[in-house]
């Protein structure tokens, strides 16, 4: 993901008192340290607090994209932010509700460090007063022994406030269990609080709520350790109004890589978003002020077929995490394959991943006639059906209609010199894929 964001045309609303109150009206807050005094707090003088990510994949994902959007919301508050990319913890593997993890090798973990990290960088600015910084947690676990972690800061936490903590819970009442590594876990998370604490003045860190029981292990540890009292909030998890799960596309996780999860697909993930769930979207994954919001929120609800909140949050997110070029690419894209647009300028990644969930078949050289074409791809189910398809005027090719059922595609017609995107209607399309 080279694309690097244009951070200046981002904001924070400046109709609200403070940015506790936005983050507020936003839905982002669900569980917090004392709420009043994290009001004062980021209402005074800057502060410096932190996030982290987990290298347990390649790439971050919908949820986290959560967390970057609201660490760009505090930067621009004019707080400083800490990314921290878990090269340790990555390791270790927070522990899931269900199951273990299956443990990556360093030399993975090392590799997605460096993917996240790109990642993060990509949604926060490393320039003035308030710039950024990355920290990554093995620098501070890598030459610690087994004994010292155990005497300085195993000793602060006791078993059974660890045994309470939500994820150990459920999974100790699970046939899986877990094992000692992974109960480990909030033991690390709380040492990087500690860490990040006397290392740069660190007051608050944020994270889901389902990582509540983590990051209070870090707010107690600073508390018995140093004395001092520091703050955690936890953003709520973002469900469906039907109560399926956010963030999940045919069974498969929404990543913010474009080699993982196209632009294409990322814009149309957004676009199919219920009309119940497209306001409280647009609060939490754009910078659009309230006044904004509440305008579409009314075009929402009065003109719900027009799809205009669909729109602007998928133009929106899509521009976020992939770029204002990437992002009318697609729109480009969307038009030209139900025939509004030129096709022959989409370039072949995006063609790929536009065309990329409809029926294909490839065909020789040989096999470039209309009617042969239709049969192919399956949008006729016979010759002489397809025969009466151009006869009746409903067969395109490359979005140009095709009349003559004895008609041959010309090679000088194939996109990126061996694609065809055929239509039989209005909305019944497939790709065709020619080989030498």
């Amino acid at each position: 993901m080279s694309h690097v964001n244009n951070l200046e045309s981002q904001h924070n609303d400046p109709g609200f008192a403070n940015i506790w109150q936005e983050l507020k009206w936003r839905g982002l807050i669900h569980v917090s340290t004392d709420e009043t005094e994290l009001e004062k707090l980021l209402a005074g003088d800057p502060i410096t607090y932190y996030c982290g990510f987990d290298p347990t994949a390649p790439s971050l994902h919908l949820g986290n994209l959560v967390q970057l959007l609201l660490m760009r919301r505090l930067q621009l508050a004019g707080h400083k932010p800490l990314g921290l990319v878990g090269g340790s913890t990555g390791l270790i593997g927070d522990p899931r509700p269900t199951a273990e993890r299956t443990l990556n090798t360093k030399d993975t973990v090392s590799e997605w460090v460096g993917y996240l990290q790109a990642q993060v960088r990509r949604f926060l600015s490393f320039e003035g007063g308030n710039s950024a910084r990355m920290v990554n947690n093995l620098d501070w676990t890598a030459p610690l022994s087994a004994i010292d972690f155990l005497r300085e800061i195993g000793k602060h936490f006791r078993v059974g406030t660890m045994l309470r903590k939500d994820a150990v819970a459920s999974r100790l009442s699970s046939d899986e269990g877990i094992s000692y590594t992974e109960f480990s876990y909030q033991i690390l998370q709380g040492m990087d609080y500690l860490q990040l604490y006397r290392d740069y003045e660190c007051v608050l860190q944020t994270g889901g709520s389902d990582q509540w029981g983590n990051l209070t292990s870090g707010t107690e540890l600073i508390r018995k350790v140093d004395g001092k009292s520091v703050h955690a909030l936890g953003t709520p998890l973002i469900t469906n109004s039907d109560g399926t799960k956010f963030g999940k596309s045919e069974g498969n996780a929404i990543w913010l890589d474009a080699h993982m999860c196209s632009p294409y697909t990322f814009y149309q993930f957004w676009l199919n978003t219920a009309d119940a769930d497209v306001v409280d979207r647009l609060k939490v994954f754009t910078f659009l002020g309230r006044a904004e919001i509440e305008e579409i929120a009314v075009a929402v609800a009065e003109r719900p077929f027009a799809r205009e909140g669909q729109r602007r949050l998928a133009f929106e997110v899509t521009s976020l995490v992939h770029g204002v070029e990437a992002t009318e690419k697609v729109i480009a894209a969307s038009a030209a394959l139900f025939g509004n647009g030129d096709l022959t300028v989409l370039d072949e990644m995006t063609l790929a991943s536009a065309t990329a969930e409809l029926p294909s078949a490839s065909v020789g050289t040989d096999g470039l006639g209309i009617v042969d074409l239709l049969v192919a791809s399956g949008l006729s189910d016979s010759k002489s059906a397809a025969r009466r398809t151009v006869g009746e005027g409903g067969a395109y090719v490359n979005n140009n209609k095709v009349t003559d059922p004895d008609a041959v595609v010309d090679k000088a017609e194939l996109l990126h010199g061996k694609y065809l995107l055929l239509r039989r209607g209005k909305k019944n399309l497939a790709t065709v894929e020619v080989t030498n």
